[in-house]
């Protein structure tokens, strides 16, 4: 059974809501301009940073305004949710590549990363400092919530499969583990209390095709599972005890296109009842992709929360009231209400381009979100 070493006292104080967001927000077009003048060499990095400080001042007061009582800085700083931090681990690099990754309906800038040698924690690793500004700009008046990508995000075939660990899984996931435990007691150091980290690749193994070319290339997806659990425990073992821990599972978010899709039951089966020192999932169930509600039958003896995401990042429509409460109460049939949560299905923009939909909606959902919240739960 999972369990989790977080104190009732840190789960009221630090997420005591029943409505949260994923992170990330639609850039202003100054800040977008900013960037690209930087990338150009047009400003120095000291006039991308008081740009970047300023439209973050903006973004937190709007979520005050809002009612959200876990805030971030809507991924201001970077141009991938996942690439900025991964890049910057002693062992992994950025690099350009000949084509981007191809999402349902759109292709991705050509960049990826890559292991280049043993990996670690990099003391000076700019999360830190990101970290620090978010954690002032917001100044005690609601939780500070830092995002990250799960260290799962590097067991994709091309990315395990590297030089310099040879095929040794085992020590792969032993650094790996190990690199992200440094990374999160590093942040907690910073004050940092909330941590959501983003998973991608259990998505992955939630696809039966990707399954099936994982078997085909001789990799049990079962024992894939097991390795995104014993990176993610690893991370987690011993962590402080008001340190609360959000998993998200992604399925794909870009210009509002996706890349996996299926049902939750193998990762249910093999991954979430096995797992520990998670405190709350945010699952997608905005599709039908992400199949019906059934698996959370098998979080019944877990402790973690998990909230529905029902309401769309990628679309211009907002829902109703009516539909989403609907939906909540079906998802009540397999786990307790008390044991549920609103969420969105993901951020408005995991890159800088951001999803299709514009800033009126996005403001107009996170609205609608916090509002159906207090009606269900109260």
């Amino acid at each position: 059974m999972t369990t989790s070493n977080t104190t009732q006292a840190a789960k009221t104080q630090y997420a005591g809501n029943k409505a949260e967001h994923i992170g990330s927000f639609l850039r202003a077009l100054k800040l977008k301009k900013a960037r690209y003048d930087f990338a150009d060499r047009v400003i120095y990095e000291e006039t991308l940073r008081q740009v970047e400080n300023a439209e973050i001042d903006n973004l937190v007061d709007i979520q005050l305004d809002l009612d959200c009582s876990v805030m971030t800085d809507g991924d201001f700083r970077r141009a991938w949710w996942h690439f900025d931090f991964l890049e910057q681990l002693d062992g992994i690099e950025g690099h350009k590549i000949r084509d981007g990754l191809k999402y349902k309906d759109v292709i991705s800038k050509p960049y990826d990363v890559r292991v280049t040698d043993k990996i670690f924690f990099n003391a000076d690793h700019n999360c830190l400092a990101h970290y620090r500004y978010l954690h002032q700009a917001i100044e005690g008046f609601a939780t500070a919530k830092y995002c990250l990508p799960s260290p799962n995000m590097m067991l994709y075939p091309y990315l395990r499969n590297n030089r310099y660990y040879a095929g040794d899984l085992d020590a792969y996931i032993q650094d790996l583990g190990l690199c992200f435990r440094e990374a999160i007691t590093a942040l907690y150091d910073q004050g940092c209390r909330y941590i959501q980290i983003n998973d991608q690749f259990l998505a992955y193994l939630c696809d039966e095709r990707y399954r099936t070319q994982e078997l085909e290339q001789g990799m049990n997806p079962v024992e894939l599972a097991g390795c995104c659990v014993k990176a993610l425990n690893m991370a987690l073992d011993n962590k402080p005890a008001d340190l609360f821990v959000a998993l998200h599972i992604e399925r794909g978010n870009f210009s509002s296109s996706w890349l996996y899709q299926g049902d939750y039951d193998f990762i249910a089966d093999h991954v979430l009842n096995e797992l520990q020192n998670i405190d709350r999932y945010f699952l997608e169930f905005d599709t039908e992709r992400a199949g019906g509600f059934e698996p959370l039958a098998k979080l019944q003896s877990a402790q973690a929360e998990v909230f529905l995401g029902l309401i769309s990042t990628k679309t211009e429509r907002v829902e109703t009231r009516s539909e989403i409460i609907t939906r909540i109460q079906t998802a009540s049939n397999f786990l307790p209400l008390e044991r549920l949560g609103l969420c969105l299905q993901s951020g408005f923009a995991s890159m800088e381009e951001g999803n299709k939909v514009s800033y009126d909606t996005q403001w107009k959902k996170i609205k609608l979100m916090n509002e159906v919240a207090k009606e269900v739960w109260g």
